[in-house]
């Protein structure tokens, strides 16, 4: 299973309602399992961010099906001039050696 884990933080505070919408069209493609999580802000020792958008791919060629969705492309339409931050990490489940 391939993990994805995507934190942006707004611009601008007055378009975190909006980021957040554009965001929320993720939740519409059915390739994976999305959720977006709005950052509860408890550990202060971290930098802002004000959304996470985690995702559970089969494996890259689903993560590929997911990103070449429509809505995926609406979504990057909406969030990419309102965020400030985006930072990426993608992974394999289920390894404790990190191969």
């Amino acid at each position: 299973m391939l993990r994805h884990v995507v934190f942006f933080s707004a611009r601008n505070r007055a378009d975190v309602e909006r980021l957040y919408e554009g965001l929320l069209l993720l939740t519409q493609i059915p390739h994976g399992r999305v959720e977006i999580g709005r950052n509860l802000g408890i550990d202060t020792l971290s930098a802002p961010v004000d959304f996470v958008v985690y995702g559970e791919f089969a494996d890259e060629a689903e993560l590929a099906r997911y990103k070449a969705h429509p809505a995926y492309a609406a979504s990057i339409s909406i969030a990419r001039p309102l965020r400030e931050l985006r930072v990426v990490a993608d992974f394999h489940a289920g390894l404790a050696e990190g191969a």
